[in-house]
């Protein structure tokens, strides 16, 4: 059978919509992603496309039950994306975020390193595009920045592959380990775009700069690609475990305080991110099909929640939750559907967050990683606290703004998209076993035993009694109106200023030196003139020959550091 590269509906759909508009190109864009869904479908696990190229196998299409879940999770995100952008006529937004999700799903596909790296720099350039396409100097600025960043990703990743390849490994992407120099690159490059703690500001800097459309498509993607290329290639690294503990419970903090709605939630991604790395660290099945279980929820209740926070933004234009309140009044379907991506983020049981996470939970307790134990929970309470109450409270309740008289519901097909999100959140939450049957390794695990129930409502409980608690003294910690750095201020302040520090001291010792050469100079030219002084038109001094000097010492120059 003649295997299709399931990534191609997509790259055509993105094709096909610079080239035609209003209703055809709505449906040839939603077309794509079931297209390619069926593609999924009817693909023969465990096929191959090979060829050689300068000794090496490339494997640019590889079909197993791990490519093949991702597969599946990035065309229903791209579906959902899609529907929720149909109202836009902004043809460069809609054609990159299809040539995004073609990305993200070629590079799930990838069976060697080389074929990883071309779909990792095009995740990176597409990507870039939806962070800028707001236009304005912010969005602009942090567009530049994720940019950077997601390139040094990328350098980092190719400069681990060759190295890994010149220590005699195979291009292969299976699992590569940290026993080599090259192995260590390539997990450093795969931990920035997993937002590894200390490199993670790239996210929680240009998701909020997005617009609304775009935050959805970028929460779907470039993290959860890393979060694949993590279990295929690092599965049971045990530093792992310790960073996704780190990453799970230090966003909480920022959260809390964050004042713009998609910051929080941006926040709140990096902390369900650290519940998949310590699965993939832990490395058993049990943990393995929970972080990629967790992956696919996460996709759908976090795009969810951005969809309702874009909804609100494309309605008031404003995302403060200092200056939002009230919404409930005049956007109450919008509220119901955000509550329940509210829900499913909290692990409420009957909704999709719930039957995932407890399976990272649990792996957890039965390798006996105790103080990792005691850190999740304390995580799920967190986010219970800052996405599960926070987001909805301030947006739709607290105290009414003054958007409240002229807010009004999102266009249809905003809604749409979430109510699609929404349906999926319960559906997997009731009926778990949807999503079970195509996780990785056979499970026989069952989220609904009295303990895990239990635990849950218990800890959300008391995350909830916490809250109320914190409101009604007056003791909460009030939302930051400004933009808190986080890690960013070492590369936004502490290092501009370093560097121009440093230049100044730089140009004054050049300048001190190029005076001083000038003058020895001077000196030397002065003595020559005394004891011989030519005379004629042709002794007169030319500017050509003090260009010529200059040349050949620094020609003279350029060759004793050459040879050193």
């Amino acid at each position: 059978m003649l295997e299709i590269f399931p990534a191609l509906p997509l790259l055509l759909g993105a094709i096909a919509a610079v080239f035609t508009r209003g209703r055809l190109r709505a449906a040839l864009m939603v077309a794509a992603p079931v297209v390619g869904a069926f593609v999924v479908w009817s693909q023969t696990q465990g096929a191959t496309v090979e060829f050689e190229l300068l000794g090496y196998t490339l494997t640019p299409l590889r079909i197993d039950t791990l490519s093949t879940l991702f597969g599946y999770l990035f065309h229903v995100a791209a579906l959902l994306g899609v529907v929720y952008s149909l109202h836009l006529k902004d043809t460069t937004q809609l054609v990159s975020s299809l040539a995004y999700a073609g990305c993200a799903v070629g590079a799930v596909y990838a069976g060697d390193l080389l074929t990883l790296f071309v779909f990792w720099e095009l995740l990176a350039v597409t990507s870039a595009i939806l962070v800028c396409a707001r236009g304005d100097d912010r969005a602009l600025g942090a567009g530049l920045r994720y940019l950077l960043v997601q390139v040094t990703s990328g350098v980092l990743l190719l400069v681990g592959i060759l190295a890994y390849a010149g220590a005699g490994n195979s291009l292969d992407f299976d699992w590569i380990g940290t026993d080599s120099p090259g192995g260590w690159l390539i997990l450093v490059a795969f931990g920035i775009k997993s937002a590894f703690p200390l490199v993670h500001n790239w996210l929680t800097d240009a998701y909020p700069e997005a617009t609304p459309s775009g935050t959805v498509f970028l929460a779907s993607f470039t993290t959860k690609v890393a979060i694949y290329a993590l279990a295929r290639g690092f599965a049971g690294t045990e530093v792992l475990i310790y960073v996704g503990a780190t990453m799970a419970c230090f966003p909480i903090f920022y959260a809390v305080v964050a004042n713009d709605l998609r910051r929080v939630l941006a926040y709140s991604l990096i902390n369900q991110l650290g519940f998949m790395v310590v699965g993939i660290g832990i490395g058993t099945e049990l943990a393995l099909n929970g972080a990629v279980a967790h992956a696919c929820t996460d996709v759908v209740f976090k795009g969810l929640l951005m969809m309702s926070m874009g909804a609100v933004l494309h309605v008031t234009g404003e995302m403060r939750a200092s200056e939002l309140g009230g919404l409930y009044k005049k956007m109450p379907k919008t509220m119901l559907l955000c509550l329940v991506g509210a829900a499913s983020i909290s692990a409420f049981p009957l909704f999709s967050g719930f039957v995932s996470k407890s399976m990272i939970v649990s792996a957890v307790l039965k390798e006996g990683y105790d103080v990792v134990w005691l850190a999740l929970l304390f995580a799920a309470a967190g986010v219970f606290h800052h996405a599960g109450i926070k987001i909805p409270f301030f947006a739709f309740f607290a105290h009414d703004s003054k958007y409240v008289k002229t807010a009004h519901e999102p266009p249809t097909n905003m809604l749409v998209a979430m109510s699609l999100a929404a349906a999926l959140c319960i559906g997997i939450g009731c009926y778990p076993e949807m999503l079970y049957g195509l996780l990785p390794y056979a499970t026989d695990y069952s989220a609904y035993d009295t303990s895990h129930v239990l635990a849950q409502l218990q800890l959300l409980a008391f995350s909830a009694l916490a809250f109320t608690s914190l409101k009604l003294y007056h003791v909460y910690p009030p939302e930051l109106r400004s933009i808190h750095l986080d890690a960013q201020w070492v590369y936004r302040r502490l290092a501009p200023t370093t560097l121009n520090w440093l230049f100044v001291r730089i140009q004054r010792a050049d300048r001190a030196f190029r005076g001083f050469a000038l003058s020895g100079l001077g000196w030397v030219t002065r003595s020559i003139v005394r004891h011989h002084r030519p005379t004629g038109t042709l002794a007169r001094s030319w500017p050509t020959g003090s260009m010529m000097l200059w040349m050949a010492m620094l020609l003279f120059l350029t060759l004793v550091l050459y040879y050193l």
